[in-house]
């Protein structure tokens, strides 16, 4: 993903937009690359695929691939870019209770049922990204904690509010979900409940 430093949201929150414009042939790799990398994916799920398996079938050199993305996790996270610019748009301009015009704490448990959702739906990519510091603290994946400290802080919260964003995100968290489901049984409707009962105590209602 990449943040558009010339444009903001009601929040002041960045947008992602589109990369910059790029050479013929350097766009052309990406696409190749990008295909490759979502085709193996698809057959072979996440884990398996090293960075020789897609610059491999994109038919290019693997010096190519990471100058491009700079490393696996950097690929990961290009890879979630359209989904999460769909997401962000949502919980920034899109209708309440997820979008502006709904009270602050109606948006962060619609926010966290919604995140929830995605997460799931593209835990394997998530997991990926968030294991390179680089690319789990970049600036366009802290627009997620800066949308919940921003909401909880129009809540009227009290108390340390970067810990509570902290805190509430940690529920987010891919590989949280993925045991919380996978080992523990705890269904994503739980897990909700979850993020709700600790938004509505953080918040003091």
């Amino acid at each position: 993903m990449r943040a558009n430093n010339g444009s903001a949201g009601p929040t002041g929150l960045p947008v992602t937009d589109a990369a910059p414009s790029e050479r013929g042939d350097a766009a052309r790799n990406r696409v190749l690359l990008l295909d490759a990398a979502r085709k193996l994916i698809s057959e072979h799920g996440t884990d398996s695929i090293t960075m020789d398996d897609v610059a491999t079938a994109a038919g290019v050199g693997k010096g190519t691939l990471f100058r491009r993305f700079g490393s696996r996790a950097g690929l990961m996270i290009v890879l979630l870019d359209e989904s999460e610019k769909i997401q962000q748009q949502a919980f920034m301009f899109g209708p309440p209770p997820l979008g502006p015009g709904a009270p602050p704490l109606e948006r962060l448990l619609a926010y966290g049922r919604e995140r929830l959702s995605f997460v799931w739906n593209h835990h394997a990519l998530l997991s990926d990204a968030g294991r390179d510091s680089q690319t789990r603290f970049s600036a366009p994946m802290t627009l997620h904690r800066t949308h919940v400290r921003t909401l909880l802080e129009a809540a009227d919260t009290t108390g340390d509010v970067d810990a509570q964003a902290d805190a509430l995100l940690a529920l987010l968290d891919a590989d949280y979900v993925t045991h919380q489901l996978i080992d523990l049984g705890n269904s994503l409707d739980a897990q909700g409940d979850a993020w709700e009962s600790l938004a509505h105590k953080l918040c003091g209602r």
